[in-house]
């Protein structure tokens, strides 16, 4: 693992600097799509206060949990999210939860707050995956030199990393973050169209980086396992066929009926 500075013996990590400019840039771009859509300043900034912190609380209890047989023995390391350890299933479950509750009690609408995230969550994906890059983690199967050099995508730098444990691996952090990235710039181009409903961004998401993420655990080696089955290909299956569900629900009804573009007022009641 690779510090970016130590300061009177405390280490500021990579690790958490990425996650951080992430979560930063998305606070940003979720803030700006609210602007847009004139919903309360304070609103926004509280629920997504609320959301990224138990995101990241969600995120390391969700790896806790499916690595139980270590940390039952090393409870102390439970709590240490700097060393790497966040599944960002957990962070979007847990995310999720924080955001219909926090919706609830102030009675409004959640739906277009979800699609508003969006492009914010795949972006501080793209950025937070850079993380794994420094702490030699979320690679995948081993491969020979020549494979990775023939891909002509992958970096030289990033490449020559990729020796680990005495052979080269595939850097599925990195196919990931690329992927993320794609839809991330997809999806600030689907929010403008005309006519896209409430949801189908969030739609969009959920099939977008599940159906990436099944091709993606097939070849990463530090999977985190149920009974001899991968869990982030089960729940990236049941986000494809929820996020096919919502397109095809949502694709059915009246072309000007629950437009993500229509006014706040008409969508979101504070």
């Amino acid at each position: 693992m690779e510090n970016l500075i130590t300061i009177a013996g405390f280490e500021i990590r990579w690790y958490s600097i990425l996650i951080l400019v992430g979560v930063v840039l998305g606070f940003l771009l979720v803030f700006s799509e609210s602007n847009r859509f004139n919903i309360k300043r304070e609103f926004t900034f509280n629920m997504l206060f609320w959301t990224i912190i138990f995101g990241i609380i969600g995120a390391r209890v969700y790896y806790v949990v499916f690595n139980w047989s270590y940390y039952s023995e090393h409870l102390g390391e439970s709590i240490k999210i700097w060393n790497g350890g966040l599944a960002i299933h957990g962070a979007i479950l847990f995310g999720a939860l924080t955001m219909i509750i926090y919706s609830k009690k102030y009675k409004s609408g959640v739906a277009k707050m979800f699609d508003i995230a969006v492009p914010a969550l795949l972006l501080a994906q793209a950025i937070g995956r850079w993380g794994n890059f420094f702490n030699a983690e979320a690679y995948g199967v081993a491969v020979e030199y020549t494979t990775l050099v023939n891909m002509k995508i992958i970096p030289q730098f990033v490449i020559d990393n990729m020796y680990i444990n005495g052979s080269y691996h595939l850097p599925m952090f990195y196919f990931e973050s690329l992927w993320c990235f794609l839809g991330f710039i997809i999806a600030m181009i689907i929010r403008r169209k005309k006519y896209i409903k409430i949801t189908q961004l969030t739609g969009f998401y959920l099939i977008w980086y599940g159906a990436a993420r099944i091709v993606i655990e097939i070849f990463r080696t530090d999977s985190l396992m149920i009974g001899g089955f991968k869990v982030a290909i089960i729940v990236s299956a049941l986000m494809v066929v929820i996020g096919i569900l919502i397109e095809l629900i949502q694709g059915r009804k009246p072309k000007l009926e629950e437009l993500y573009n229509a006014s706040s007022a008409e969508e979101i009641r504070f």
